[in-house]
């Protein structure tokens, strides 16, 4: 099961077309207001098919959904090369989202109940930071993959290259084994179905609303990724040296991932550690900043995945799904928020103060999980 995990992730992210598919949208004659308007299409779809996606993976077996996320995702991409225009684009972006929200909670159930069918619950934590680990590596690859292929075929060749790592995921998704589904719980066993049981077990359940929450306050850092190269330019770096120091960053949160499962209990004082170099260098002024940009990503992909492993102890098999779900319905509303936030305070600061301001929730879910003793 292991390098089926490790397969998956990887090939779901060695997509070539990612550095450059907005240069696509650009080069069909997409306006900047168009494909602004395709990204929030994106988030909205993704969103939108969620939590009915983690009810349908708690309802019927997960593996397919899991195998067939990078397919829509595949198709999108097949799409957006073969017949480049604006209504293809958001036609592939409802694919696309569509196939993120599908796999998301289906892959945590089906990794995790796998897991506990073998008794290795403890290993999830490892298991899943260090496949995101090698997810982002992945990202780093198709970037190095981009350049070529652009040279020999195009946009074609880098669509095509797409497709098939595409295929490749939904095979690796394929070969997971999946675990006949557990019984449920006594206190779930009156509930009808995935959604009135998730319900219950949150209402019932203050502790798991608390992670769900510090979970969702995480996704602040994983938003701000997306203003790396800014910050980095604000920094002093010269243009040649952003792409590095981006890179930098991204190595950190590779590090921060692949360490998961060692030294669980220091959870909470580690990410305030993170998150507080991650403030001093983001306020530094000089690239060498960065290096405790770098720390901090890596502590906050760190915790959330310790996080996210302490939510999954707390529910059953029968809504796991749902409850993972739900969770990263509200990991997409904290990201909007920070998008929108990070838009507004732009007309009034600059790029290392927002980042400051914008980490504190996480400084805030690390001094409690300090207290909780996560």
């Amino acid at each position: 099961m292991t390098w089926g995990v490790y397969a998956y992730a990887f090939f779901q992210d060695l997509i070539p077309l990612y550095p450059v598919y907005a240069l696509l949208f650009a080069d069909t004659r997409a306006t900047d207001g168009q494909i602004s308007a395709l990204f929030a299409l994106w988030t909205l779809v993704a969103f939108t098919f969620e939590v009915p996606s983690g009810l349908l993976a708690d309802r019927w077996a997960r593996r397919p959904l899991v195998a067939a996320a990078p397919l829509l995702a595949g198709a999108a991409f097949a799409l957006w090369t073969l017949f480049p225009s604006f209504p293809v684009f958001a036609a592939g972006f409802v694919l696309w989202g569509a196939g993120g929200a599908l796999g998301s909670g289906a892959f945590q159930a089906l990794v995790y109940d796998t897991l506990a069918a073998a008794g290795r619950t403890s290993d999830y934590p490892r298991l899943i930071g260090r496949s995101r680990a090698l997810a982002t590596g992945a990202v780093l690859a198709s970037g190095l993959l981009t350049g070529p292929l652009l040279l020999i075929g195009g946009y074609a060749a880098v669509g095509a290259a797409s497709v098939a790592a595409c295929v490749l995921a939904a095979l690796a998704a394929g070969l997971l084994p999946e675990t006949p589904r557990h019984r449920p719980v006594a206190g779930e066993q009156r509930q009808r179905g995935a959604w009135s049981g998730a319900w219950t077990r949150l209402r019932h359940t203050p502790a798991l609303v608390g992670v769900m929450g510090a979970l969702a306050a995480l996704t602040v850092v994983d938003a701000l990724d997306e203003y790396l190269p800014l910050l980095a330019r604000a920094t002093g770096a010269a243009d040649w040296a952003v792409a590095p120091l981006v890179v930098l960053v991204s190595a950190g949160t590779a590090l921060g991932q692949w360490c998961v499962g060692r030294g669980t209990r220091w959870t909470g004082p580690i990410l305030c550690a993170g998150v507080l170099l991650l403030v001093a260098g983001a306020l530094s002024g000089h690239p060498a900043g960065m290096v405790g940009v770098a720390a901090g990503f890596g502590a906050g992909a760190w915790a959330a995945v310790a996080v996210e492993n302490r939510m999954h102890e707390q529910v059953s098999s029968r809504v796991r799904a749902t409850v993972a779900s739900l969770a990263e319905a509200g990991r997409s509303v904290v990201a909007l928020l920070v998008y929108a936030a990070y838009g507004t305070g732009a007309l009034w600061a600059g790029p290392g103060l927002l980042f400051a301001l914008l980490v504190v929730p996480c400084l805030a879910v690390g001094v409690w999980l300090s207290v909780w003793r996560l």
